[in-house]
């Protein structure tokens, strides 16, 4: 499997969708689907995640190789496998902002890594509130650029609590960035300062750890 990651990770870079594809394809006779996933694609977007940290991948790359490797485990790894099973019902939303990269991008990248969520779009905390507690949600990702909206997760979590809601919050953005203490101010169960730190994130969820 090592061997083929470097020509894999060139593939998406070059967003470059048939080599990758047949590249996927080399390996499905000696891995399983989830094995594939876990091998090659996510470890592939880590490094184009880092490469975009470190300033040499275009935020481009990472935005259309996540569409691409979205689509590849889509074919591989259907929403009725039964790995996809064993995760909590989630969804992720961009909270009270009007900037949506941030979250197309970890939404690309997480389905990519094979894990189910809704996508809500934009929403209010009252629409949010209501939402949730309608699909039963036990995880929700709360993506946001501007600071207003990242304090209005206060208003969210205060709801949640008033309905009994156990939904975990797991917010993501810049605000949280630059304050690496926002997250516990605002009453999340934790924050991804990445796409790949919300991967890391959600399977320490999956096994109890938060």
């Amino acid at each position: 499997m090592s061997q083929l990651l470097e020509p894999f990770l060139q593939a998406l870079q070059a967003l470059n969708r048939v080599e990758a594809q047949n590249i996927l394809c080399q390996a499905t006779d000696r891995q399983t689907s989830i094995e594939l996933v876990e091998e090659l694609v996510v470890p592939a977007l880590e490094e184009i995640g880092r490469g975009w940290e470190e300033g040499s991948v275009a935020l481009s790359q990472v935005y259309m190789s996540g569409r691409i490797c979205e689509e590849l485990v889509d074919l591989i790894l259907p929403q009725s496998a039964p790995e996809r099973k064993k995760q909590p019902n989630m969804a992720i939303v961009v909270l009270e902002d009007y900037h949506f990269l941030g979250k197309r991008i970890v939404y690309s990248i997480l389905r990519a890594s094979g894990f189910e969520l809704a996508d809500y779009g934009r929403m209010t905390v009252e629409e949010l509130v209501v939402r949730t507690q309608a699909d039963g949600l036990e995880l929700l990702l709360v993506s946001v650029l501007m600071l207003p909206s990242a304090l209005r997760v206060k208003a969210l979590r205060a709801k949640f609590d008033e309905l009994g809601l156990k939904t975990k919050i797991v917010t993501g953005g810049a605000p949280f960035v630059f304050d690496e203490n926002l997250w516990q101010e605002v009453g999340a169960t934790a924050m991804g300062r990445s796409a790949s730190e919300a991967i890391e994130v959600i399977t320490q969820i999956m096994e109890g750890k938060l």
